[in-house]
């Protein structure tokens, strides 16, 4: 199972660096060791919380056209809610 976080890591910053994703903002909570960053583009923002530094502990959280929020489990999760968000300029 760690195996498909770690792709998952991979092929969501792959996929944000063809397209041109920036980090707007990176926080670090030391307690609990959790490092958020905030990446953007246009309009659509998502999240991304990764305990210890480590890809396989990293979780993507997004949000639809209507700000609903979506936890991303798959790089098709992002890309949906980023083409929706972007269709609607």
């Amino acid at each position: 199972m760690n195996n498909l976080s770690g792709s998952l890591h991979t092929k969501v910053h792959k996929w944000i660096d063809a397209i041109g994703f920036r980090l707007s903002g990176s926080q670090t909570n030391f307690k609990d060791n959790v490092t958020t960053n905030h990446y953007f583009f246009e309009t659509f923002n998502f999240f991304e919380k990764a305990k210890n530094n480590d890809p396989k502990h990293s979780k993507f959280l997004c949000f639809d056209a209507y700000g609903e929020s979506i936890k991303v489990r798959s790089l098709l999760d992002l890309q949906t809610a980023f083409f929706e968000n972007i269709s609607q300029l």
